[in-house]
């Protein structure tokens, strides 16, 4: 190995990734009094928080009547029943607290006239246990997540947390089964740094790059999973990925739920709103599975809009203009920069668009990763939070307007619960050269690679074997075919070639280690995919075409060595913190 020169950090808590979930993570901790590092490897404004649109979910009744309970009875059936349900209580009942919190560190939402928050409508959000419609999405106009991520920002330097900016996370320091810390690379400069801490908080966001076309920034290539699957532990639920169903044609940029939520509708290359076949009640405002998938079999049986009849139609052009100026601006932007569409007169041409991995590290809802080998033990030191985690709140199928509230609930909970195990300035234990070695032999192997193959060649290979045979929908024949077709982008690793040798904002190299982190993801997704033979949420096959319970009520934990996956199950959590039946009416219980 060449020797780098390693800088050494000690914090009480280092935060990986400095998105919603780990800013609000940082800003709790800092509160706490704990010395708090927070890792980024892009300015914290630009990660991709600021990217999410339609709102936050929380049930507080501003625009008419609503219960925390209803919100915990859409999550848990949103999830397909996969969700479990202590964690989806946690996160429905501490909702409007997190909320009213957002409020009062500063993030300026729309108001109603009487000066509330203002909620609009969301798919599958409903009242009276699925008897009507709730407005519980509170929403910044439709750049919920830019406001959100701006404020906790200000909040984090507010509170002395101490930012390391573009630095890249390599991989994680255990010990016996412990975490005590992370090696960083600092873009910037070249050195290398070793963070000492008594709890690390992966917060690196979702893996949506493992596919070709996403709604994901360049940038989510799911770090944080893959030194998880580095360190010998598994992930859970991989195979429920999320296709948005309005991602502008040709493009994957995102066209916001929220515009259907203020009264967009769908209409195929026939002029019909085809919604009503599929979900007569919920019509356009349907979980996102189910609008993804009518609108993948309106395409698929040539009623597709266009030349080529391979997108859908998105009208807001019946909308008044003021609704649009004032709560959907972003949208009417982004339609005519990336469609050259004036959504006042023409609809926006949409397609379902990777947009939410379900799956990612598995954690209880006080947000501690488990080790799941035989029980359910936390490994000491470690927590996930956000995109990159699997609490299970969305199980199967994530509810539109969750995403945002899951990032701030459950980041609290990480601040909370680290500030119960750790006393500020505890003294950190010796870590050993052989670990800090390990790390870095990867990364000098990556960096002096020599081959003949580019990184970009592997990566598109890999996302057109992702989008091909592993999308809306999936069948043995695909997926045994994904199986086969995924290892070969990653046996390309040992012919990979990485020109630029240097260490300053090498980004050949960047690219590089995601590549190798996106890899290990595609593997997992791929296997778990293949394994659960079944329809449920997200993962909609056409040869196991209805939900089995019997055989697959059951979390996926899938753990990578090489081109080897490991695949197993746990159960699904189906009772609730308090086990109080009276959640559901009698006809839907769902434990």
């Amino acid at each position: 190995m060449t020797a780098y020169k390693i800088i050494d950090h000690e914090y009480d808590v280092v935060v990986l990734g400095a998105g919603g979930s780990g800013l609000r993570a940082a800003v709790g901790l800092s509160e706490a009094g704990l010395k708090t590092a927070c890792i980024s490897k892009v300015f914290p404004t630009r990660s991709h928080t600021s990217a999410a649109q339609g709102g936050i979910s929380a049930a507080l009744g501003n625009m008419g009547e609503d219960d925390w309970r209803w919100h915990m009875y859409d999550t848990v059936k949103g999830s397909d029943w996969l969700g479990d349900q202590d964690a989806i209580e946690y996160l429905c009942k501490e909702a409007p607290r997190a909320v009213v919190e957002l409020e009062r560190y500063g993030v300026p939402f729309s108001r109603t006239d009487d000066g509330k928050i203002y909620q609009r409508p969301f798919g599958g959000m409903t009242k009276n246990y699925g008897n009507g419609t709730a407005q519980r999405t509170c929403a910044a106009a439709d750049r919920t997540g830019h406001a959100i991520l701006h404020t906790l920002y200000g909040q984090a330097l507010k509170h002395n947390t101490e930012f390391f900016i573009e630095y890249f996370a390599l991989d994680l320091i255990m010990k016996n089964g412990e975490c005590k810390g992370v090696i960083a690379w600092n873009l910037t400069d070249g050195t290398i740094h070793r963070f000492r801490s008594h709890i690390t908080i992966i917060a690196t966001g979702g893996y949506g790059k493992v596919y070709y076309s996403a709604t994901s920034a360049h940038t989510c290539t799911g770090d944080g999973n893959a030194m998880v699957l580095r360190a010998g532990l598994p992930l859970q639920d991989m195979e429920f990925v999320q296709f948005h169903p309005t991602g502008i044609y040709g493009v994957g940029c995102l066209i916001t739920e929220g515009a259907r939520g203020e009264g967009g509708f769908l209409v195929n290359g026939k002029g019909e709103r085809f919604m009503e076949r599929y979900a007569p009640n919920a019509k356009d405002l349907a979980s996102r599975d189910v609008v993804s998938r009518s609108m993948e079999m309106e395409i698929n049986e040539g009623r597709g809009a266009g030349k080529d009849k391979d997108h859908i139609n998105l009208h807001l052009d019946h909308l008044d203009k003021e609704v649009l100026e004032e709560r959907l601006p972003g949208i009417t932007e982004a339609a005519k920069t990336f469609a050259n569409v004036n959504v006042n007169k023409e609809p926006i041409p949409v397609v379902p668009t990777v947009h939410y991995n379900m799956g990612g590290i598995p954690t209880n809802y006080k947000a501690e990763v488990l080790t799941l080998n035989g029980s359910e033990k936390t490994v000491p030191g470690l927590m996930a939070i956000g995109e990159a985690a699997c609490v299970s709140v969305h199980g199967a199928n994530r509810l539109g307007s969750n995403s945002l509230i899951d990032l701030v609930v459950f980041g609290r909970a990480a601040a909370k619960r680290a500030s119960e195990l750790v006393k500020p300035g505890m003294p950190h234990e010796e870590v050993s050269k052989s670990e800090t070695d390990k790390c870095l032999d990867r990364f000098d192997k990556i960096r002096n690679s020599n081959g003949s193959t580019k990184t970009s060649e592997l990566r598109l290979k890999m996302q057109k074997t992702m989008q091909s045979k592993c999308a809306v929908f999936r069948t043995e024949k695909t997926l045994k075919e994904g199986v086969e077709q995924i290892r070969k982008p990653y046996e390309g690793l040992q012919d990979i070639s990485v020109k630029d040798k240097s260490l300053l904002f090498n980004t050949d190299l960047v690219e590089t280690l995601e590549f190798d982190n996106l890899i290990r993801q595609a593997l997992t997704t791929m296997d778990s995919a293949y394994n659960r033979k079944e329809s449920r949420g997200a993962h909609a096959r056409e040869d196991y075409s209805k939900r089995d319970d019997k055989n697959f009520m059951k979390h996926t934990l899938a753990w990578q060595s090489d081109k080897k996956v490991e695949i197993k199950y746990r159960d699904v959590h189906s009772r609730t913190l308090t086990n109080d039946v009276q959640y559901f009416p009698p006809k839907e219980r769902v434990y």
